[in-house]
This record gives C-alpha cells, structure tokens and sequence, in this order.
C-alpha cells in the first residue's frame, strides 16, 4: 500500500501510484471543503471567526493547493484576523498571500489596512499603491489610500511640532546659559499655568512675570515683559534651587507638542545652568527700578521660578516693615498643598 511508502519514494507499481492519486484527491477535497467551511464560518458572525481561522488553517497545511490558491487561503484568514483585531498576524497572513501571488488585490488591501491600524503609515502607503498599480480603480483600495494620505499628513504635521518644540526648547536653555541664569521648579503654577518665555528673532527673552501683592493677597501677570524693559517700581524677589539642564528643558516642553520627549533618567549626567545659589537658603532682593529684567534674573541671588516672580509692597505701606522682617505668611497654593 501507498501509505506504507517511504518518504520520498517513487511508486513502482500501477496500484501504489492509483493509492497515491487516490490519498491526494482526498486531500484535495477535505482542503476544498475546510476552506467552504471557513468561509460560511466567516458569515455566521464574530462568535465563529476563531472556527473560520482554524478552517483555513487546517486547510493550508493539507498543502495540496497551487500558490495562488493558497494565497486565497492566507488572505482569508488575514481578513479574518483583521475583524478579530490581530492586525499583525493579519499584516504577516496578507504579506505571505503577496508572496505566493504577488497579483492577489485582496492581500494587498488587507497588508495596507493592518499597516494602518499598526501605524506603519509608509508600510501601508506602499501596500496601497502596488494594489492600485494591480487595480486602478479599485474603490476600497483608493478609500484606503485617501485615509493613509490623511494619517500621513498628520504624522508629518506632528513630528514637525515636536521638532519645533524641541529646537524652540533648547534655544531657550542656550539662551539661559549664555546669560547665566538659574532656573529652579516652577511654583506658584496654581496662578501662571504653562507659561512659558519666548526666545524672539532678535535673540531676546519675552518673560511672563508673576506679580504678588502680599498685603491684599493678591496677584497680576503679565504676560510680555521684555527682558531689556526696566522696572516701574521696587520688587521684592526669592531665591530656590538650581534644576539641571534637562529638568529645565522637560519643563520647557511641558504642555507643547514635545512633551515627553526628553527621558530625565537618560540625562542625569547633565550639568546644572548654574550652580545652586544658596541650597535650602532663601533671602529677599530689592530690585532698582532702573534695572533691566535680565539684569535681576542674572543675579547671582536669583533663581527663576519656572517664571520670575515678584512680591510687590508699597514702602509707604504699613505693611512694608512686617514683609521686610518676615512677619507675614503668604496663603499655600493648591500645587504645594498636594506637594
């Protein structure tokens, strides 16, 4: 008998080769059959796709198809996966049906649709265009092509943003680093949100400046004090601690399209703007009306809040002696409560 034969051996006789016709075409028809079952699997509904999936499958290893035919088979069962959600087993099912029948629409269609949902949008753009190629006007393949376009765009738009708010961040901190100011946390985020200054086409910084009244307890910002302007009155200004080069530019990417692009843990050796002014010390500075605001932040007791900061107090005020002596306590913010 045929069953019997070694593997790779000749049938010698009429009956083993009538055997082995006979083995073959069973295999043929139990393939033939498994696929029509996985195809009325596919229509019974989501509750059967998993019987579909081992239909072709099973059909697949009887190996009794040509290519093509077999390509049909792989890019069912990536149509299959594809409603289940498994894109990349959908992406390598339709890419092995390309290769046995690099004509097989279908399998294109299906590689360009699980590249999309695995947001592999050059992958899914090429896939799309060798389906036209097959079939201009195919009207499925040009919808996906249209929404790959979309995604695309999107993409491209996205890491132009992040590489603006990379390149805009680290213009910043040169911009700090050549004037020799230190940069501390930000505070008082409670009052400013994600305020951040401005590096203009001139080479000069645009602060937003933080103003506390603290004897009516009150607070005003505003929004665009160029750093050659001068002071209208006296201020009174603190000092913290000094943030490493990569703490300040994580801060500066904080709420723009480059957040979360600088890792800390991958820039700890990264040197500080300055050395801290005084670590766990504070004291306050009477500013002179006649300074610039860079040349308060460059001072050697000033570190930047995030945003410079200033209490603002009449000297005519009764109040001014208690401030000056430290016989006052501002009101906790909400971010240092939770701090």
């Amino acid at each position: 008998m045929a069953l019997w034969m070694e593997e790779g051996s000749e049938p010698k006789t009429d009956t083993e080769k009538a055997d082995l016709d006979a083995i073959s075409a069973l295999k043929v028809s139990a393939a033939i059959e498994l696929k029509e079952k996985g195809n009325e699997f596919v229509k019974m509904g989501k509750k059967h796709y998993s019987d579909a999936i081992d239909c072709y499958t099973r059909a697949i290893n009887q190996k009794v198809f040509s290519e093509s035919e077999t390509s049909i088979l792989f890019a069912n069962r990536a149509h299959v996966n594809l409603l289940l959600g498994n894109n990349r087993r959908a992406l390598e099912d339709a890419e092995q049906a390309i290769k046995l029948s690099p004509t097989n629409i279908k399998a294109f269609y299906r590689a360009a649709k699980a590249s999309l949902s695995l947001e592999m949008l050059r992958e899914a753009k090429s896939h799309c265009e060798k389906g036209l190629e097959l079939s201009p006007d195919n009207e499925e393949v040009k919808k996906l092509t249209r929404q790959t376009d979309i995604r695309l765009s999107e993409h491209k738009r996205h890491e132009a943003e992040v590489a603006s708010a990379l390149r805009a961040a680290k213009n910043l901190v040169a911009a700090f680093e050549d004037r020799k100011l230190k940069f501390g946390k930000a505070m008082y985020q409670e009052l400013t949100g994600l305020k951040k200054p401005v590096l203009d086409n001139n080479n000069i910084l645009h602060w937003p400046v933080l103003l506390l009244y603290a004897e009516v307890m009150s607070s005003d910002i505003i929004e665009d004090f160029c750093e050659t302007d001068m002071f209208s009155s006296h201020l009174d200004v603190g000092s913290a601690v000094c943030l490493s080069k990569a703490e300040v530019l994580h801060y500066l990417l904080e709420g723009t399209a480059g957040s979360g692009v600088v890792n800390l843990d991958e820039e700890k050796g990264s040197s500080e703007l300055s050395k801290s002014a005084g670590r766990g010390h504070s004291k306050w500075v009477k500013v002179n009306e006649k300074r610039t605001l860079n040349d308060v932040l460059k001072g050697s007791d000033f570190v930047i809040p995030g945003i410079p900061v200033f209490y603002v107090v009449s000297k005519s005020s009764s109040f001014y002696k208690d401030f000056k002596a430290g016989k006052w306590a501002r009101p906790p913010f909400r971010d240092e409560d939770s701090g």
